[in-house]
């Protein structure tokens, strides 16, 4: 007669979970909200009509309340305003923010294809770089003589 294999015969699960691994054997933790740098040169996101909307609302609303520290109040009091702003109201803070729109996706562009390698930079450019870097190499070029002559006496 053949028997099956009982339960006893393999082999636990719940041991390979009890054992104790050596520090080599664990695997590395990787950090869980682990974020790419972000880069300082590109350009912000440019404010919404609301935003645009609230810069001159809060100079407003502070000349109007000076005791006011409250940066919340001021938030919830420009927020009921806007609501109920018509459409006509919004319209010069709406043209403004789409505005500040077209010259964010410019400036977006420009960062992106000089980010890429595919940019070229203008001859201007290049030549300020230029006449820069070289005025700075020989004004550095004196001071390392000059610091160099001191190690020397020194020793």
């Amino acid at each position: 007669m053949k028997r099956g294999k009982s339960k006893t015969d393999a082999p636990k699960k719940a041991d390979a979970k009890l054992a104790v691994r050596k520090g080599s054997e664990r695997p590395a933790k990787k950090p869980k909200n682990a974020k790419a740098e972000k880069d300082p040169n590109k350009p912000k996101r440019p404010p919404s009509a609301f935003f645009v909307f609230m810069e001159e609302f809060r100079k407003t609303y502070k000349e109007k309340h000076p005791n006011n520290k409250s940066v919340a109040v001021v938030g919830k009091a420009g927020g009921d305003k806007w609501k109920t702003l018509s459409e006509e109201d919004k319209a010069p803070h709406v043209a403004k923010a789409a505005k500040l729109k077209m010259e964010y996706t410019k400036k977006l562009a420009t960062y992106n294809k000089n980010l890429s390698g595919g940019g070229s930079r203008d001859a201007a450019d290049v030549d300020e770089d230029e006449s820069d870097k070289s005025k700075s190499e020989v004004h550095d070029d004196e001071d390392g003589e000059e610091g160099s002559e001191e190690a020397e006496d020194d020793e």
